[in-house]
């Protein structure tokens, strides 16, 4: 189960207390995300958080890997697998990407992660987390408790600044999304789930149709209502959708 920004491992615990009496379920935090901390001169890259969960997976030597990904855990996860793809059996699609992106993706890349607005937004007032991920939830609220949780690994400015790298990612990060979407058709054969919440304001119907082109194993299901951070927000359904699925 691989999260996005700026998020971690904390988004799929509806999911996994759900899933794990029956399945194996295997959530890790990005470098500076969650609870994992970063080697020094790790500078948060898509492509840098791509090579640690391909190294994460082959260390565990994980094999039989259902895929989970949503937000940035696309092109991040779906790039480890494309580049080890005998170790995967399936994939789980939601509110995602893994190309190069569109221009209203970029530009809200450049005001999250840009060194004025993404500095004064994200890194001192950590409002990405406070309020834009809260925001994007619309079946239900965060619980004060769930926001602190979302909001700890971000105490300080210094703290904030992964979550800073990867909207400004979008933009710089091409030559890795476009090596990404090189590699798509070493997995897009294998049978998949596409989740896709309709409430997202991030990743909308252009997104899930060209899934829908490009993954030819497919099954498909719809979040209705949900937003963007659809693990949180409709994390039973999904679960639920899942399990039968892999059943």
């Amino acid at each position: 189960m691989v999260h996005g920004n700026p998020t971690w491992s904390f988004l799929y615990r509806r999911m996994i207390a759900r899933l794990s009496g029956r399945f194996r379920c295997v959530a890790f935090d990005h470098p500076g995300f969650g609870l994992s901390t970063a080697a020094p001169g790790y500078r948060f890259t898509a492509a840098e958080h791509s090579a640690v969960a391909q190294g994460f997976v082959q260390a565990l030597d994980l094999r039989d890997i259902t895929v989970v990904v949503q937000d940035w855990g696309g092109p991040i996860g779906l790039g480890a697998a494309a580049r080890d793809p005998q170790r995967y059996a399936g994939l789980v699609v939601g509110n995602t990407w893994a190309w190069p992106s569109s221009l209203w993706t970029k530009s809200f890349g450049q005001v999250m992660g840009g060194p004025v607005t993404g500095d004064l937004l994200n890194r001192r007032l950590n409002l990405f987390v406070s309020k834009m991920l809260p925001s994007m939830m619309r079946r239900r609220r965060l619980t004060d408790a769930e926001l602190a949780m979302y909001s700890g690994p971000f105490p300080t400015q210094q703290s904030r600044r992964p979550a800073q790298v990867l909207p400004l990612q979008i933009r710089t990060a091409k030559p890795f999304l476009a090596e990404v979407k090189s590699r798509l058709p070493a997995i897009t054969g294998l049978p998949s789930l596409l989740l896709w919440a309709d409430g997202d304001i991030a990743f909308g119907e252009g997104e899930r149709r060209r899934w829908q082109s490009l993954l030819t194993d497919r099954t498909d299901h719809l979040l209705a209502g949900a937003g963007h951070f659809w693990q949180d927000d409709a994390g039973e359904e999904a679960s639920a959708v899942l399990a039968e699925w892999l059943g």
